[in-house]
């Protein structure tokens, strides 16, 4: 793949440690990250995704890049760092699937990732991309300098043409103190196209809980486009509740939401419409959550063509 993109996606892929089996024996390692699973999967349905972000130069940096080529994703904007490594979480779930994380991430690579090169290449790009997609924890994982660089992305794919999507993943832990965070997530929503909140995260940043209250708040900044994730209740679209198609038994919740953003987004720019294209995340979704990790290897009964 060449360097113009249809999709940018911006953010960190870890390591990803999860529970080898059902009864909770032994651990398996992969690789998650909200922005890379997305990523994952918008490749999966065919679209051309170049990941943005940076990893080591050790062994476990090399995996993660065969890895995600073997995925399908474009990585010649990805940048290495010689003296750091990738970011690694455990994933922990309860009796309703529901999941918790541990993370060693402090001084991952993919922090640097603009620190790295000149950025031209990245800019270049940005101006003929279809779409770029990021989140808060794209915004909370780098410095003052990397998240300047990171807007000024944003106007250079607007400028281009192109829109740009956000979700408002809000990890408390992450960021300096929640003031920082919420003038981050201010400007992010100022030069979003596409908002994608999680009704939990608006209200522990922002204090609404009112899926309708969150709409109106992301438009009012400037937000042409807003799907407010409510979790197993469906989504907020177009002024109405969208309900999962049907209960799924979840066996680990992680990546749900990531899952969700990849279908909606492929539909999306598929044409289709914002209903139709809340039924693709929610498709989506479903599987993800019926299977173990943040990116569930593909199986036999992968909705992916389905979707397409």
């Amino acid at each position: 793949m060449g360097m113009k993109c249809m999709i940018l996606v911006l953010g960190e892929g870890m390591l990803e440690l999860s529970r080898a089996s059902a009864d909770g024996q032994g651990w398996s390692l992969g690789h998650g990250g909200d922005t890379l699973n997305t990523a994952v999967h918008l490749a999966r349905l065919g679209d051309q995704v170049a990941f943005v972000t940076a990893l080591g130069s050790d062994p476990f940096s090399l995996t993660l890049r065969t890895d995600w080529t073997g995925e399908g994703l474009d990585l010649s904007l990805l940048r290495t760092d010689p003296d750091r490594r990738p970011a690694l979480y455990a994933i922990t779930t309860d009796a309703d699937g529901e999941r918790s994380f541990t993370y060693w991430r402090s001084d991952s690579a993919a922090r640097w990732m603009f620190a790295l090169g000149d950025n031209a290449d990245l800019l270049a790009a940005g101006a003929t991309a279809e779409l770029l997609y990021f989140s808060m924890i794209s915004l909370a994982i780098l410095p003052p300098g990397g998240r300047e660089t990171l807007f000024e992305l944003c106007a250079r794919v607007r400028s281009g043409g192109g829109r740009v999507a956000f979700d408002s993943n809000y990890r408390p832990a992450l960021w300096e103190n929640v003031e920082v965070a919420r003038a981050a997530h201010l400007r992010a929503i100022a030069v979003t196209d596409i908002g994608l909140p999680t009704r939990e995260d608006e209200h522990a940043l922002i204090g609404l809980d009112d899926p309708a209250a969150i709409d109106r708040a992301w438009r009012d900044h400037g937000v042409g486009e807003v799907v407010v994730k409510l979790g197993a209740d469906g989504c907020f679209a177009n002024g109405a509740i969208r309900p999962v198609p049907a209960p799924i038994a979840a066996i680990d919740t992680t990546g749900a939401g990531d899952a969700f953003n990849a279908g909606y987004l492929h539909a999306r720019l598929a044409g289709r419409s914002v209903e139709d294209s809340v039924m693709a995340g929610h498709r989506l979704a479903g599987y993800v959550i019926g299977r173990r990790g943040g990116i569930p290897a593909i199986s036999a009964d992968a909705r992916y063509a389905d979707l397409r």
